[in-house]
């Protein structure tokens, strides 16, 4: 069982030492600071940010290094639990022989490698498995682009090999017969200061979340029925809500339709949730999440025999992605470098999903959503120019806020059919001071 206090106290002090390690590398290595510097430069061009190169390559170096850790993570985790076969970065008792045999195989029959390398293969070996192909996409993972030296891949990988003197035990146990996920969370908000500051991280209570699932889900499903039923978080963090809707819509599905096979249940619960967020790693925790629900509820024990789940999510900034549908003749939020003067979209993102997800209405809309005020002078200027309420030196709780009415289903006049249900966590502070007057 993870001791999760003691394990974001280690990997808070190797992410550091990743941070730095990326820094230097990012200046010695061409490939790498300069892919970095392109994309900066397109951003800062297209006024998508204002952030100093300094500053945007700092925060970008500070995503790839929590990347490098949480891969790991979920590869301990479904080595630990029998999940993937044979383990090869660590694991309790005889796994642990068997990853460094895997180790020294590796280098075999590679000798020229390095650590960064071993990492690598471990990472395409999990991603070859089509269900989870997408912990490690390429195309928005950034560990591919921001490389760890050597030196620091050896670090990282003697950290899950450690044993405690005391007992002989490895000293970090991912085993869990229930596979709860929850601790990932806190990695997420704590992991990162810069990132816990940048994006206001905070997990949401378990039974707020309920509270709030209670009021939204439950009534939509009476009203339009669980077959109908769509559901996003548009700021959705490490999967919070879409896991505690997920669990809801499975097992009501699984009660009306006992007949059903058990996979294709879990696929249709799945397709029925969809999230969003700024933060890279953010979404890679939902998705690792929802993908560890899936197999439970469908009683998959291994990866092999797994189907490639279909996983609605997407990082991006849901108050600049996709058209606004709940205003007819104004101005589309698509960013599209050919009609939208903040073209620009990050390697880590993917407009067509982006544009699907948020660009359809939903019976339910739910989340937690930042208060935080926006630093960024680009990006404050941008949600002026798309969200009305935005007033004075406003808190992001005010354009989220129109945003999730936005999502939500709204019957056209003398239509009788029920409305969508709106569900969010927000500071008061709009009510109290002079920013929120718009809003209100």
């Amino acid at each position: 069982m993870i001791d999760g206090r003691h394990l974001l106290s280690e990997l808070q002090t190797l992410r550091g030492r990743l941070e730095d390690d990326l820094r230097e590398r990012s200046d010695v290595v061409p490939e790498v600071g300069g892919t970095l510097r392109e994309e900066w430069q397109r951003a800062r061009q297209r006024e998508r940010t204002a952030q100093t190169y300094e500053a945007w390559h700092d925060d970008y170096l500070a995503q790839a290094a929590v990347m490098w850790i949480l891969g790991c993570v979920f590869v301990r985790f479904l080595e630990d639990n029998g999940l993937i076969e044979p383990p090869r970065l660590a694991g309790p008792g005889d796994r642990l022989r068997l990853a460094r045999d895997q180790h020294t195989l590796y280098f075999q029959q590679h000798p020229l490698e390095s650590d960064r390398d071993y990492l690598y293969f471990v990472f395409e070996t999990v991603a070859a498995l089509p269900a989870a192909a997408s912990l490690f996409d390429r195309r928005h993972n950034p560990v591919w682009i921001a490389g760890i030296s050597g030196d620091a891949a050896t670090a990282l990988i003697e950290l899950w090999q450690r044993i405690d003197p005391a007992t002989g035990a490895l000293v970090h146990d991912f085993t869990d017969t229930e596979w709860r996920t929850r601790f990932l969370g806190d990695l997420y908000q704590d992991l990162s200061e810069s990132a816990r500051k940048k994006y206001a991280l905070l997990q949401t209570p378990d039974f707020v979340l309920q509270f709030i699932l209670d009021r939204t889900l439950s009534p939509a499903i009476d009203e339009f029925g669980f077959r109908e039923i769509r559901l996003i978080d548009p700021a959705c963090g490490s999967g919070h809500f879409l896991l505690a809707a997920f669990e809801r819509l499975f097992r009501f599905w699984s009660q009306q339709e006992p007949g059903r096979n058990v996979r294709e249940v879990a696929q249709r619960a799945l397709d029925r949730v969809s999230g969003v967020d700024l933060n890279p790693f953010a979404v890679a925790i939902a998705r690792f999440r929802l993908l560890l629900a899936a197999l439970r509820e469908s009683g998959i024990t291994k990866l092999t025999d797994a189907p490639a789940f279909t996983i609605d999510l997407a990082v991006g900034d849901s108050l600049l992605h996709g058209p606004r549908p709940g205003l007819e003749g104004a101005r589309q939020m698509y960013l599209d470098s050919d009609t939208d003067p903040v073209g620009h979209v990050y390697d880590t993102e993917d407009a067509a999903d982006l544009r699907r997800i948020l660009g359809r209405r939903y019976h339910v809309v739910v989340g937690n959503p930042p208060y935080i005020t926006p630093k960024d002078a680009a990006l404050n200027k941008a949600y002026r120019e798309r969200f009305e309420s935005c007033h004075m030196k406003y808190s992001l709780a005010v354009p989220f806020m129109e945003r999730l009415f936005d999502l939500a289903i709204e019957p056209k006049n003398g239509d009788t059919a029920p409305a969508g249900h709106v569900g969010m966590i927000t500071a008061n502070s709009f009510m109290k001071r002079e920013f929120g007057r718009k809003l209100i």
